[in-house]
């Protein structure tokens, strides 16, 4: 029997190794990590991340050929394929500070691994990495290996958040990248037999180890640059009275351009884009490359310029103070379906407005109140470390409020932030919400969800990034 081992049970991990046992019944797969409460949430019926039919798919293999455990060594000295997910995250001191990903991780796996192997084995790079990390890991494990052999393989991910299950069903494609060695095309073909269970052959990208490497950090790096650009043209929309939905959908129609990842936003977030482009950004600077560099940094100004003009539009639009004002906060994962918050646009946001003394009222139906607080709290890329790793529990602002329901939320507020687009938010009865407000009654959409026209006639103020302007808008400029 094969055995597969993945060390790190986080968003990766968890999801791929659940399908991969689902789908290859004959294959044994174990799944590790040094959290314990993490792998007893694995264990438990309450799964540690929120994923649209992950439930069903660990149910029906778990026990079986799918096994959560703490017992690190143990796994990785039995498995055959060794996949690695651990967390990547930017520096945050020393060379590279800001941009480069840490590998300290990563690191110290492949020293375990070297250190617990008694058999050969195919190693496996999950986790988003810098190009020509194989090569550094491939360098710790050969000195280390008292004559056992590994092959390093990197198989990036392309997952998006609230929709992983059929992502990784019907996947576009699966991207493996070996050396080009007799050893190296062996250990390909070995994970290729696995995906090829239920991944059509022609669907199998096999390349090499670089080109791999890289294509997970071009991926990201050409669809964020994508949610940057309609953020730019919508603040050419306020200004000049286009639509932005109306300019996003005649671009969309054009066959080369298509219409995916072109809906204007308060900004992008998730746990990649960001941390890949600044990753991508220090690869090019370290390669002497600083025209391609500053080309890929502007990606991220946009988003940043994006959230800071959501924050002024909405401080501006009030009178140009939001100190002591209720603003009721509706949504605070970076996208529906998920209840993930890593570089949520709505952390900069919330941060901006408390920063005007605002008293925030916060609702997401998948975040912890205790979340919630920890991201408000914490410093930038403090998220990306294992959760022992990150400051503890900090004390609770007396300006924010997490509520399980929007209407309390909403309730005496001055204004609402949509800043997730989960569908209970069209659905809401704004004639209601409107009733229980302080007027004039503010809406500020962040993800386009709402009908404006109908909100208006209701009698609300509306500001909808990159429609035209309500007449109340147009006399207060939004400038930093």
């Amino acid at each position: 029997m094969v055995k597969i081992c993945c060390i790190g049970a986080g968003y990766v991990g968890g999801p791929t190794m659940a399908v991969i046992a689902l789908k290859c019944p004959e294959i044994e797969v174990a799944v590790v990590d040094i959290s314990a409460p993490r792998i007893n949430a694995w264990n438990s019926e309450h799964l540690p991340i929120y994923e649209p039919g992950l439930d069903d798919v660990v149910k029906q293999c778990k026990g079986k050929n799918l096994f959560f455990s703490t017992d690190v060594e143990k796994h990785v000295a039995e498995a055959d394929i060794v996949f690695v997910s651990v967390n990547t995250p930017t520096k945050t001191q020393g060379l590279g500070a800001g941009k480069a990903a840490d590998l300290t991780y990563w690191e110290s796996a492949a020293r375990m691994i070297a250190d617990v192997s008694k058999s050969d084995k195919i190693v496996v790079e999950k986790s988003t990495v810098p190009v020509k990390t194989a090569e550094a890991i491939e360098r710790i494990l050969t000195h280390n290996r008292k004559g056992i052999n590994f092959t390093i393989l990197s198989n990036p991910e392309f997952l998006a958040e609230g929709t992983a299950i059929a992502d990784l069903f019907k996947p576009d494609r699966v991207l493996i990248g070996g050396r080009e060695t007799p050893e190296g095309q062996k250990a390909i073909h070995a994970l290729r037999d696995v995906y090829a269970h239920w991944v059509p052959m022609d669907r199998i990208l096999c390349t090499n180890l670089w080109s791999a490497e890289l294509s997970k950090l071009a991926a990201n790096a050409f669809l964020a640059q994508r949610i940057s650009s309609v953020n730019a043209m919508s603040a050419l929309c306020e200004a000049t009275g286009a639509d932005v939905s109306q300019v996003s959908h005649a671009i969309g129609t054009d066959s080369r351009i298509g219409p995916k990842f072109l809906n204007a936003s308060v900004g992008f977030g998730g746990s990649c884009f960001q941390k890949d482009i600044l990753n991508l950004v220090y690869i090019c600077e370290c390669n002497g490359l600083p025209e391609v560099a500053n080309y890929w940094k502007q990606v991220i100004k946009v988003n940043d310029y994006q959230k800071t003009r959501f924050v002024n539009r909405v401080v501006s639009s009030m009178f140009n103070t939001v100190s002591g004002k209720k603003i009721a906060i509706l949504g605070f994962a970076f996208k529906k379906d998920t209840g993930d918050t890593r570089e949520t646009p709505a952390i900069d946001v919330c941060k901006g407005l408390l920063g005007d003394k605002a008293k925030l009222s916060i609702y997401d139906p998948q975040v912890s109140e205790d979340q919630i607080t920890r991201d408000l709290a914490m410093k930038k890329f403090d998220w990306d470390h294992p959760a022992h790793l990150q400051p503890l529990s900090p004390t609770s602002n007396k300006q924010v409020s997490v509520v399980w329901d929007a209407y309390e939320a909403i309730k005496d507020a001055h204004g609402i932030c949509i800043m997730t687009e989960w569908d209970e938010f069209k659905n809401l009865d704004y004639k209601k919400v409107y009733d229980s407000m302080q007027k004039p009654a503010f809406v500020f959409d962040g993800r386009n969800v709402v009908d404006v026209n109908k909100l208006r006639d209701i009698g609300f103020i509306v500001y909808s990034i990159g429609k035209p302007l309500d007449s109340w808008l147009k006399d207060m400029p939004a400038v930093a």
